[in-house]
């Protein structure tokens, strides 16, 4: 399989992890997250950022802000969901993710 046609965690781990890659292809962005209905997939990326920096998965969110910007949110909102977490979550933790969502923002 060329780079080209390789998801973002086939990259990753899919030679150290196949299955671990299969269920995160197939099932949590597969199922999970074509699951419209009742939350569009804006909605989905707002709660996964907010979740991620509750939980300081700071790396994580090098994905997710984008991917959030393609589903929708814009900067702002993402912006005002991390500040509104951070007396949830920790002020440390928001001063990372904002430290990161702004040199994301500014790389797009």
């Amino acid at each position: 399989m060329s780079d080209d046609t390789m998801t973002p965690m086939q990259r990753m781990l899919g030679d150290t992890a196949p299955t671990f890659t299969s269920l995160t292809d197939d099932v949590l962005f597969g199922q999970v997250w074509s699951r419209t209905e009742a939350l569009s997939a804006r909605d989905r990326s707002l709660v996964t950022i907010t979740s991620l920096v509750t939980a300081g998965n700071t790396e994580q969110l090098s994905a997710h802000i984008p991917m959030g910007l393609d589903n929708g949110l814009t900067r702002d909102e993402i912006v005002e969901a991390i500040t509104h977490v951070a007396f949830y979550a920790g002020w440390p933790r928001a001063v990372s993710a904002l430290t990161l969502a702004q040199r994301l923002f500014a790389e797009r």
